[in-house]
């Protein structure tokens, strides 16, 4: 749980987000050989200004650096879909 909890404020100090969604679905995985080493598995939903203009690639990326280190202490698999304000209206 702390790990969804810390996804969350990075990407709220790095985006601040309209809409914000992290799902933990690291139960989903269990027996997979990545949950073997106790890094999770999660889903991200970031709606945010700072996408606009920016391609899918570069949204990810963008993501991975907030998320910094996380990306390699804790955090085995990461779905994202990132989009720009304009998207979601």
């Amino acid at each position: 749980m702390w790990r969804s909890n810390e996804i969350q404020r990075l990407l709220t100090e790095a985006f601040s987000p309209t809409e914000l969604l992290v799902k933990d679905q690291s139960r989903l995985h269990a027996g997979h050989a990545g949950a073997k080493d106790g890094k999770g598995h999660f889903e991200v939903i970031i709606v945010t200004d700072a996408f606009r203009g920016r391609t899918r690639i570069e949204r990810h990326r963008m993501v991975y650096d907030a998320l910094g280190t996380l990306m390699e202490t804790d955090i085995h698999a990461l779905a994202i879909q990132a989009y720009s304000l304009e998207e979601r209206k």
